[in-house]
């Protein structure tokens, strides 16, 4: 079994496969160790965030609208950083066969993303642009709706993938009504957190808190919502596990190249991934609960260190896994099976 370390050996190796296969092979058995290395990742950005420290007032002395005043250069690291992972995600959309409309939700969540930081970038210089920090606010507030609906819809479509048997037995709620349910949830506290986000920016405090609030609620059903859907996700892998074992483990999987086109034999990957920005989806949840629960001008608001640590970062190493791993991949080898069976899959887009 090859082992994925951090550091000179772990670089050999990898060169080693690209030089070897034309691409890097990747096992099953070696996607804990990758959730090793962003747990690692996520503690150094902790850390960042327990020292890092914001100017809340201009140089004249003036509080800006957002509380403090925004740090360029971070903004520029996230726009590069979601900029270029969507731009994959693009690529693989239009490039990677099956094409599955659903999954331009991705790269759409992806590039408003890496827009709302160039607006965070426009907003530092100077900070007191009313319309400017909204706009901004609501495309970094709002984008992550956008990776929900992707894995509630990536679940429903990969259940249909399976006999009705197995999807009926392995699911909480039957596959038809995942999308529905969740999507749907998703839009309605999209919009709570859009009319409240509008909202906190007022000069009128008691319509700052009357936002606040609103967008607050936005978020704990958004959390609770996508905790209710993640204990779906996990319940289905486990039934899958227990009660379909050759069908959770493929007898004849072969090791899957990163950034190719070819079909994933072995399914489970994507669920380890879904598995992965599950947690950075309730992390950055959290975080932002406790931001709202915090006020305006709470410590948690005005330090953009937590918002890098909590937000930024988890949510973009999540979803970039989806860049070594475009989901259609896996799901190919699944619909390909069906279509020998006689058997065509289901859209719920």
């Amino acid at each position: 079994m090859t082992i994925l370390r951090v550091g000179p050996a772990a670089v050999r190796s990898i060169s080693n496969r690209i030089r070897n296969d034309r691409g890097w092979r990747y096992k099953t058995s070696e996607m804990p160790r990758l959730f090793s290395f962003l747990i690692f990742i996520a503690s150094l950005a902790c850390a960042f965030a327990a020292n890092a420290g914001n100017a809340t007032a201009g140089q004249d002395g003036t509080q800006p609208v957002g509380g403090f005043v925004p740090k360029k250069s971070l903004s520029y690291i996230a726009f590069f950083s979601y900029g270029i992972s969507g731009l994959v995600h693009w690529i693989h959309f239009f490039s990677v066969p099956p094409r599955r409309p659903f999954m331009i939700t991705l790269p759409l969540g992806m590039t408003a993303m890496a827009a709302g930081f160039v607006l965070r970038v426009k907003y530092a210089n100077p900070p007191f642009s009313l319309g400017t920090y909204v706009i901004m606010d609501l495309f970094i507030l709002l984008s992550p709706c956008f990776y929900l609906a992707t894995d509630y819809m990536l679940l429903s479509h990969l259940a249909t993938t399976f006999d009705e048997e197995v999807s009926t037995r392995c699911l909480l709620i039957r596959h038809s009504r995942i999308t529905k349910i969740f999507v749907w949830s998703d839009v309605a506290t999209f919009l709570l957190q859009s009319g409240g986000g509008g909202l906190t920016a007022m000069k009128n405090a008691k319509l700052a808190d009357l936002g606040n609030k609103i967008a607050l609620v936005g978020l704990i059903l958004q959390a609770v919502s996508f905790g209710l859907f993640t204990t779906v996700l996990v319940v289905f892998a486990w039934r899958m596990s227990e009660h379909f074992p050759d069908l959770w483990r493929p007898k004849k999987a072969r090791p899957f190249k990163v950034f190719s086109r070819q079909p994933i034999d072995d399914w489970r990957i994507l669920v380890y991934i879904m598995f992965a920005t599950c947690v950075a989806i309730l992390i950055r949840s959290i975080f932002r609960v406790a931001e709202f629960a915090g006020g305006y001008n709470g410590t948690i608001a005005t330090h953009e260190g937590y918002f890098y640590a909590f937000d930024t970062l988890p949510l973009w190493l999540a979803m970039s896994l989806y860049c070594v791993v475009w989901p259609a991949r896996a799901l190919a080898k699944r619909y390909e099976q069906l279509e020998l069976g006689s058997r065509q899959p289901k859209s719920f887009t």
